[in-house]
């Protein structure tokens, strides 16, 4: 397949696909429906399964939902050329690293392995763990070594490393995220044509948010230093950069540092008081950004991913909807869940400290 049949194979299918998005009056209209109505909707039948439980049923609809993601990404790196696939492909690997952080837990915690099957993500071959063999593995680093003849033998040698260094399961699932998005990153510099600087931005913008958040987290919940917070963080392409980072991990209270971030994320999260509003807001930020990227970029891996990013949280919020009717949580808690409304019990760093 040529480039340019590449090109209109990806748009055609992507114009199809943009329109399943939510716009933010249906999401409006979404949270007043009941499990049932949401379930007839959009195809979720484990809601109707009387012989679930409730935490059953979740489950089931949550599996289902990453599914209908990964079958759409499927649909999407079938004409892409090797760079683009493995691009894409590494982006969802995530949920892999979902599953791999599920059997660190197992192991350390010794939970039995029907526990650790239930709550795992079936995923198709291409993203998998070889999982029977990581069910065998007597120990963490056991697991972390049989990972280092596959695909994610970077991410599994780094988190070895470090666990062998401190044998902390916070440290060990941060450097997991930390490689996740290193890999991220040096997958896009692979990129020496057109669709380098759509990547750079739209990707730079989701490593603003997390790097934003994670600083938060670690400088003022769990109080790591200014040098232990900077090592945890990755650079972005875009506005928190090294020099940027290395500046921001030495203010000395929540407030100063968000009076210190650079624009546009300082005008992003202006007025926020807690790590919540903050992760609100950045949220909103990425969705607009990748908004931007599937609207106009000439890119088909660029709009692929900004698509991907868009329907996964969508999606997300589908959940939290499903899940607070299966619980029969507030209207109120609902809302909050899907960020139509603000926490109403504020969470501090000062309070998480």
């Amino acid at each position: 397949m040529s480039s340019a049949s590449r090109q209109a194979y990806l748009n055609t299918r992507l114009s199809m696909m943009a329109t399943q998005l939510f716009e933010p009056a249906a999401v409006n209209d979404l949270v007043k429906l009941s499990s049932q109505e949401l379930a007839e909707r959009f195809g979720l039948e484990a809601v109707f399964d009387d012989q679930l439980t409730t935490r059953a049923k979740s489950r089931a609809v949550e599996q289902s939902l990453i599914q209908t993601l990964l079958c759409e990404l499927a649909v999407l790196v079938r004409p892409m050329n090797a760079t683009e696939r493995t691009m894409v492909l590494d982006w969802a690997r995530k949920y892999a690293l979902y599953n791999l952080k599920t059997l660190i837990r197992g192991k350390l915690y010794n939970l039995e392995q029907r526990e650790i099957r239930d709550n795992l993500y079936d995923l198709p071959e291409i993203l998998r763990l070889p999982r029977q063999e990581l069910f065998r593995a007597e120990s963490v680093l056991e697991l972390l070594r049989q990972l280092e003849d596959g695909p994610h033998r970077v991410i599994a040698r780094q988190a070895r490393e470090i666990y062998e260094q401190k044998r902390e399961p916070f440290v060990l699932e941060a450097a997991i995220d930390q490689r996740y998005y290193t890999n991220l990153v040096r997958q896009v510099m692979k990129f020496n044509d057109d669709n380098l600087r759509p990547l750079q931005h739209l990707i730079g913008a989701e490593l603003d948010r997390v790097g934003m958040l994670w600083l938060l987290r670690f400088r003022f919940s769990y109080g790591l230093s200014p040098s232990e917070t900077f090592y945890q963080l990755v650079p972005s392409f875009r506005t928190l950069h090294r020099e940027r980072l290395l500046s921001l991990v030495d203010q000395d209270s929540f407030e100063r540092t968000l009076e210190s971030i650079p624009e546009p994320l300082r005008r992003v999260t202006a007025g926020s008081k807690t790590v919540v509003d903050v992760q609100k807001r950045l949220g909103a930020y990425v969705a607009k950004e990748a908004r931007q990227i599937l609207r106009h970029s000439p890119s088909g891996v660029a709009r692929s991913l900004a698509y991907l990013i868009l329907r996964e949280m969508d999606l997300f919020a589908l959940f939290a909807m499903v899940q607070g009717k299966l619980l029969q949580l507030s209207p109120e808690l609902v809302d909050i869940a899907v960020e139509l409304a603000e926490p109403t019990c504020l969470w501090s760093p000062a309070a998480a400290a």
